[in-house]
């Protein structure tokens, strides 16, 4: 076991090592380039690259995508009443409550401990969370976002094309094929290097208050994951993923949000900073639990 939670982990923390050094020894990076590039070119061409592929069920890829919003639901429910407790802006807890880090951290670690099947839901839970966040998580950080935008979203027009390859049981020209794949192999990569570099670039404050308040956010993620797989009788890769995804620490765009909108940004770089800090120790803990149930540990 725990050979098979060193292959999953140490891709994870060397190439997000690597941008987190590559961010404090001073060297430039384009961060808003790459990120352009990758939610607007690599992630749609990893999103078809991988359902044009995968056997997906499309019955538990939807019932993934609906448990994803009754997450994110429920996972906002519990910020609005830790901010009443805590007597803080809701606007800045309920969001980062809302939205993990399903792409930068979710997606690789579902690709590495339970294979493309598993990446496959992954992307379900990604793709329905980021419309979410682009959309309601603008809304509540303080910036505007249409609709018209939001439904031209690469992202989503990726989507729409691989759930009708799907339906239609159809294949991609190999062309097209080998194409989507080669550009959609850029995204893990930049996503984990994107994500050092963010950790390496925040100055985070409460570092107690952080961890506490992030600690709260990966548990309660894990729970109302499991609680909602097992409301739904998904089966147990579905499930496993579906904890994994639920679990993952906040979203660095979350920060980025609250930087923009002035909202409290040092309490969300806390939460940011040490919610993934204890994401090393969690979300093993969750792996020794969950790889051999879901059935490809």
């Amino acid at each position: 076991m725990l050979v098979e939670l060193l292959a999953v982990m140490a891709p994870v923390l060397i190439v997000a090592g690597i941008g987190y050094g590559w961010a404090r020894s001073g060297q430039p990076y384009p961060t808003d380039f790459v990120t352009r590039l990758v939610l607007n070119v690599s992630t749609p061409c990893l999103v078809l690259s991988t359902l044009s592929r995968a056997e997906v069920d499309l019955g538990v890829f939807s019932q993934v995508a609906l448990a994803c919003v009754i997450i994110t639901g429920l996972m906002a429910m519990v910020g609005l009443v830790l901010s009443r407790l805590l007597a803080t802006d809701a606007r800045v807890l309920v969001p980062a409550y809302m939205f993990p880090n399903t792409g930068n951290m979710g997606l690789p670690i579902s690709l590495y401990a339970f294979g493309e099947p598993g990446l496959a839901l992954a992307v379900a839970f990604f793709v329905v969370l980021s419309v979410g966040h682009f959309s309601v998580g603008l809304m509540l950080s303080g910036a505007a976002q249409s609709w018209r935008r939001l439904l031209l979203n690469p992202v989503i027009i990726s989507l729409c094309v691989a759930v009708g390859v799907l339906l239609l049981d159809l294949s991609l020209p190999r062309w097209l094929d080998n194409t989507v794949s080669l550009l959609g192999s850029l995204s893990i990569p930049m996503m984990l290097l994107t994500l050092g570099v963010s950790l390496g670039s925040i100055r985070p404050r409460q570092l107690g208050r952080g961890f506490a308040l992030g600690g709260v956010r990966m548990l309660c993620g894990a729970a109302i994951g499991w609680g909602v797989a097992v409301m739904l009788g998904l089966p147990p890769l579905a499930q496993a993923v579906l904890v994994m995804q639920a679990a993952m620490p906040v979203a660095v765009f979350n920060y980025l949000f609250a930087v923009r909108a002035g909202r409290s940004p040092e309490t969300v770089a806390s939460l940011v900073i040490c919610s993934t800090l204890l994401s090393f120790v969690l979300i093993p803990l969750l792996l020794v639990w969950w790889l051999p149930l879901s059935g490809q540990g």
